[in-house]
């Protein structure tokens, strides 16, 4: 039997190499792009939340440069993170419309789609719902308030953006729901806290979701990303430096070396361009034949054979029930 006092012995060095080996930590080597030749995106109008910084205002952006109409939502309007990036929109001549959306409020989720919606003339061709936030730590030392905000922002937020998108979209008979989730929506590292469980149900959600609306027209991506340097994890630092100063010591002390692991390095090469230059490629496939799930990642991707599997099963479990043709459809593709 193992020693008593050798079970939290875990080093930070262990720690991080314990996240590589499950692709979460920043791979090293040059970053592989989608393609070569992005494609054209011409007529498409894309709503983006979280869009003041990482895959957001990247992918606001790119898909602008490819000649989408974007409407590039973030909270706290006005803010110098909006004012930067309609300079990019000037300058480039690029056609993105800043909305104020807050994925925490109804209201706001409402009153953004809707004016998105009039601006674009009609049901929006493709929701990206990419605002997120997360933190460390083991999950007993993430408090209640930590936990309804990590599920209200990135659980509740797509589901509120995705239900005042879809009724135009279900009319439609046409249109393209993009969730971002991550490979820790798959599988989980130790000190992760809640963020894997909120990750995990995105994946469950979105899956379900993209059965239902296969007799309405519209499909539904997953896109698992690795890990990549965008500010999510130093916004993340800040709310578990947070929680770790309110949380009691002994709480701390039995998870130590967790705690000392607790702030995540968001430093690392690899291109966080890759992530929109993928749902480019989605948006521009044909409908029907996107795929349900679209890990990104130039390293190691460890949540592909649980994807392989988890179709499999679904269609083992379902192919023959009365809904067997939308799960047949749906795991069929990509």
């Amino acid at each position: 039997m193992a020693d008593k006092n050798n079970k939290m012995s875990l080093n930070r060095r262990q720690l991080l190499a314990a996240s590589t080996a499950t692709g979460f930590a920043l791979a090293s080597g040059p970053a592989t792009a989608a393609g070569e030749e992005m494609p054209d995106l011409s007529g498409k109008a894309v709503l983006i939340t979280g869009c003041s910084s990482g895959f957001g205002n990247l992918g606001a952006v790119l898909y602008a440069e490819r000649g989408a109409k974007v409407f590039a939502t973030m909270r706290n309007l006005p803010r110098a993170e909006a004012a930067a990036l309609a300079d990019i929109a000037r300058e480039r001549e690029l056609d993105i419309t800043i909305v104020e959306l807050d994925v925490l409020s109804d209201e706001s989720v409402s009153k953004a789609v809707t004016e998105a919606e009039r601006l674009s003339g009609g049901a929006l061709d493709v929701v990206i719902n990419n605002a997120g936030i997360g933190t460390g730590a083991p999950v007993e030392l993430q408090d209640m308030a930590m936990m309804q905000r990590l599920f209200d922002t990135n659980v509740m937020g797509y589901q509120r953006v995705a239900r005042a998108a879809l009724p135009k979209m279900r009319a439609r008979k046409s249109g393209l729901i993009v969730n971002v989730s991550s490979q820790l929506g798959r599988v989980m590292v130790p000190g992760m806290g809640l963020y894997s469980s909120t990750k995990f149900a995105v994946e469950s959600m979105s899956e379900q979701m993209a059965y239902e609306l296969v007799p309405h027209g519209v499909d539904v991506t997953i896109v698992q990303p690795g890990g990549y340097p965008t500010k999510i994890w130093e916004n993340g630092n800040r709310y578990t430096m947070a929680m770790l100063e309110g949380a009691d010591g002994e709480r701390k002390a039995a998870y130590q070396a967790l705690v000392d692991g607790a702030l995540r390095n968001t430093g690392g090469s690899t291109d966080p361009k890759d992530v929109p230059r993928a749902i480019a490629d989605v948006i521009a496939m044909a409908p029907g034949k996107r795929p349900l799930r679209l890990p990104v990642h130039p390293g190691r991707k460890p949540q592909t054979a649980i994807n392989q599997v988890s179709a499999q099963t679904q269609v083992a479990m379902l192919g023959g029930s009365p809904f067997g043709p939308w799960v047949k459809d749906v795991n069929g593709r990509g």
